[in-house]
């Protein structure tokens, strides 16, 4: 009858050894892929830069055809610049 309790109980503790191990696997794993960076971060930052030119382009067309300043022109491309 003793090896039958210590084979139950040897069971149970290999059992609860194994739940309490997954659920540190996982959690884990959730702590690693929340700390992990987004990789495609490089893809948005090419657009806004096109976009930018673009806008700088229309300001000068708009500088050429008199409708603005110097002044006006030099602001507007600092301001879309971030300067």
């Amino acid at each position: 009858m003793r090896l039958g309790r210590a084979v139950a109980r040897t069971a149970v503790v290999a059992g609860t050894a194994t739940a309490v191990s997954g659920r540190v696997s996982r959690k884990q794993a959730a702590k690693d892929a929340a700390q992990t960076p987004a990789a495609p971060a490089a893809t948005p930052a090419a657009e806004p830069e096109a976009d930018a030119v673009a806008e700088i382009e229309r300001l000068g067309a708009l500088k050429e055809k008199g409708l603005l300043t110097d002044a006006e022109f030099t602001a507007a491309k600092a301001k879309i610049l971030g300067i």
